[in-house]
């Protein structure tokens, strides 16, 4: 088949959802599929070979800020846009971004979601003009139901289906303002009808996207995300002394300063002793204040000496700081669709405590990697990390387990093969423009 993948970039920013779809490309053309994998607004920062290499980056992120902010920048000739908007520009706000707050961009998600009769239409037909020169592809594969505005004029000038993937919108659209947050979901169920069907990373997910965009059981799908699982090892023996790591974004969302508590409540109980706790994961400009507000908590604590930060590793350290743990938790409470640290720890052999919410059971349960305790109540995660560290072997055991269904599940060839099948079908059905 021939597919095209768009995919968002988030600059100098970890992105779950560029990870994700970077290695199903990879996966999709090693199993000889054509694919072109398109990035918009940002370059994408990834920890594998980038996919997207040597492709135009449309929606260029300066000239879609511009082109919302400024009237009269819309019809500016093209020759200004690409000045403006020029790599080198684009590389100097990619290491400036922050991640975008929700309540912040309510506008622009409307305006992009308007698509052709939005204040972008001409960055759309921008990337049509470039598409038309291009092999005709059989289906396109949108990251993220924020791209649905793009749509109806991809499925009509290219001829083809359209296949949605869906990933955190829900939550990052239940931040913004009362007013725009009920016009956001009211335009992305209106174009919903331009896509021939969406594809969730869990049964979770697939269900709550379902309500909100008031689609039919079969126009949503289930299918796992997948991660390369090449270079992960596990440690032969449980660690000594214990540690209990957290790896995702470094930011309150995710419930790091929860799992900061729930360590100053082990290390006052006493019955691990010598408990270590390790952070890792993506920490950008807007982080750093909330970072060292940890710090100084952990500082007044007498801990800091025991807590390592370890901040936007690269593939190879990611893989040596997971095998350095005795057990994960990343404490997230807000609706998480897809918790990839919870497959990355368990490809590394390290048990995870997750709460019971969103995503997270399903996942413990199809792994059997993890326990699960009561969200928003920090005594039984402390009671459940405890628990775990104190039976070390049988915790180890538990993470070995939750390996080996990661690397036969959880991969990002098993995720790929699902996508190809859907890819298939949908591409066999007849779809007007």
């Amino acid at each position: 088949m021939n597919i095209l993948q768009i995919t968002p970039g988030a600059g100098r920013m970890y992105c779950g959802n560029c990870f994700r779809d970077n290695a199903m490309v990879a996966a999709l053309r090693d199993a000889g599929h054509a694919v072109t994998m398109l990035p918009l607004y940002l370059p994408l920062t990834l920890d594998e070979t980038d996919q997207s290499a040597g492709m135009p980056i449309f929606y260029n992120g300066v000239n879609v800020y511009l082109e919302q902010r400024l009237p009269l920048y819309r019809h500016a000739p093209r020759w200004v846009h690409r000045m403006i908007g020029s790599r080198r520009v684009l590389d100097w706000a990619a290491g400036r971004a922050a991640k975008t707050r929700a309540e912040d961009v309510g506008d622009l998600t409307l305006s992009m979601l308007r698509g052709e009769e939005g204040n972008q239409a001409c960055e759309l037909e921008e990337m049509l003009a470039w598409l038309r020169t291009q092999p005709q592809p059989d289906v396109i594969c949108l990251s993220n139901a924020l791209l649905l505005g793009m749509a109806r004029r991809l499925r009509a000038e290219l001829r083809a289906p359209i296949v949605c993937l869906m990933q955190n919108e829900g939550p990052y659209i239940d931040q913004m303002p009362n007013g725009v947050r009920d016009q956001v979901w009211a335009l992305m169920a209106e174009r919903a009808s331009d896509v021939a069907c969406f594809v969730a990373p869990s049964r979770y997910y697939a269900q709550r996207m379902q309500q909100r965009l008031n689609l039919s059981s079969d126009r949503v799908h289930a299918v796992y995300n997948g991660i390369n699982t090449d270079g992960y090892t596990s440690a032969d023996a449980p660690l000594d002394p214990p540690v209990l790591g957290f790896f995702s974004r470094m930011c309150r969302d995710k419930g790091l300063d929860t799992l900061v508590e729930a360590f100053v409540q082990l290390r006052q109980r006493n019955r691990v002793p010598r408990l270590k706790l390790r952070v890792g994961g993506g920490c950008g400009p807007s982080d750093e204040p909330f970072v060292e507000g940890l710090r100084q908590n952990l500082h007044a604590h007498g801990l800091l000496g025991d807590v390592d930060f370890q901040r936007n590793l690269d593939r190879a350290g990611k893989q040596r700081f997971l095998k350095s743990l005795s057990v994960l938790s990343v404490p997230a409470a807000f609706g998480e669709a897809f918790g990839f640290y919870v497959i990355e720890a368990l490809a590394a052999g390290v048990p995870v405590v997750q709460p019971r919410t969103a995503s997270f059971p399903e996942l413990v349960e199809a792994t059997g990697g993890g326990v699960c305790y009561e969200p928003a109540d920090v005594p039984a995660l402390v009671d459940a990390i405890e628990k775990m560290l104190l039976a070390p072997a049988e915790a180890k055991a538990m993470g070995l387990r939750g390996r080996d269904v990661v690397l036969k599940q959880f991969s990002h060839t098993t995720m790929a093969r699902s996508m190809a099948e859907l890819f298939a079908k949908v591409s066999a059905q007849p779809h007007p423009a």
